[in-house]
């Protein structure tokens, strides 16, 4: 299996809100930072934590718009909603010994374009 394969897998066990499942993939020293809330997350069992505990209002659904890999980084883009909150982050996952040892994860808010520019840009639907 590839790096890239391993996140498509990885995302795809994330899928299925088995985060333990998940976790099974990740180098025994897990690390994940947020850096917008600077939390750092560390261990495969604090991440299965986080994920199962974390406020949903129905099953988590994970959806790959990009994936790039390039050595032992891969970068996804990837759309997150639980049917009311609808997110998208961007992972900066880096691979060691066959397992995710690290990832740098940004979760941008979508936000309304300011009326000011809107001659020269063409809204995305």
């Amino acid at each position: 299996m590839n790096n890239k394969q391993r996140l498509e897998s990885f995302w795809a066990t994330m899928e299925t809100n088995d985060f333990h499942a998940a976790s099974r993939l990740l180098h025994d020293d897990y690390v994940l930072e947020w850096p917008q809330s600077g939390e750092r997350i560390l261990g495969r069992d604090n991440f299965a934590a986080v994920n199962t505990n974390y406020p949903a209002e129905g099953k988590w659904h994970f959806t790959i718009n990009h994936i790039v890999s390039e050595g032992d980084m891969v970068v996804t883009d990837v759309s997150v909603t639980d049917g009311k909150i609808i997110g998208r982050a961007i992972t900066f996952s880096t691979i060691r010994d066959g397992k995710i040892w690290k990832q740098v994860e940004f979760w941008p808010d979508p936000f309304e374009a300011p009326a000011w520019r809107a001659k020269w840009i063409q809204k995305i639907e």
